[in-house]
């Protein structure tokens, strides 16, 4: 296991220990929170913990059906306690963008229907002003090529449409994502995501703006704690 991925197991299991029984937890996508996951599983198993699961993405789900974690859907439940996430960037307002594994829509619901939201990441996730990760946006597919020449006029760099090999990347709710390459210019993530959610064709932004309220980071100095002030973990 390289550096990398040391720091992001390490992040990724800390975010266990806020996890009780009884809870009804969201699980994010992605290769940080991949590791809460495993933990999650191996205290099923060995700690007798009893939770149930909420995935945000198909490969999430198939994660924790494969380590016996119980599973259900917010059409079953009304409320979830906690989401643990990861995040391609976050600021010091704890505003994220997320998306680059393509599950953002899903990911928004389930963190919006949870009672507080933490994120697992590595140092480098952290920014000073969010928009050097392209910004994910999922639009339908019968118009997506509108919906870009919309978003052109808000992202003067590039905003490209997502491949996988050589096919355009579809995701779990079937549609097309764009990534709009702003550069780090985000400083006001909200009106940016209402202006791009007013254009015919978009799915969801990949901007969590007031959702997050802790994040869990891991360095080579160790797993830092940062929570929001006034936050609902605070």
């Amino acid at each position: 296991m390289n550096a990398v991925e040391v720091l992001k197991k390490e992040a990724g299991i800390s975010a266990c220990n806020y996890v009780k029984n009884g809870m009804k937890i969201g699980l994010g996508t992605g290769s940080t929170v991949k590791y809460t996951i495993i933990e999650l599983g191996r205290r099923i198993v060995e700690e007798n913990l009893e939770i149930i699961g909420v995935p945000t993405s198909e490969d999430t789900q198939k994660l924790a059906k494969s380590l016996g974690i119980p599973l259900s859907n917010l059409s079953e439940i009304d409320r979830l306690d906690l989401t643990i996430d990861g995040a391609d960037e976050f600021d010091n307002n704890y505003d994220l963008i997320k998306g680059g594994g393509g599950a953002l829509t899903r990911e928004k619901i389930v963190a919006l229907a949870s009672n507080a939201m933490i994120v697992v990441a590595d140092d480098r996730k952290k920014v000073s002003t969010l928009g050097q990760f392209p910004l994910p946006v999922e639009v339908h597919i019968s118009n997506w090529e509108n919906v870009k020449e919309h978003i052109e006029k808000l992202c003067t760099n590039e905003v490209s449409l997502r491949y996988d090999s050589e096919e355009p990347f579809v995701t779990d709710n079937g549609g097309y994502i764009l990534d709009c390459n702003f550069g780090p210019i985000i400083s006001d993530p909200y009106t940016l995501e209402n202006k791009i959610k007013t254009i015919e064709g978009v799915v969801e932004v990949g901007l969590f703006v007031g959702i997050c309220d802790l994040v869990i980071i891991s360095s080579t100095s160790g797993v830092n704690i940062l929570t929001k002030q006034n936050g609902r973990l605070s």
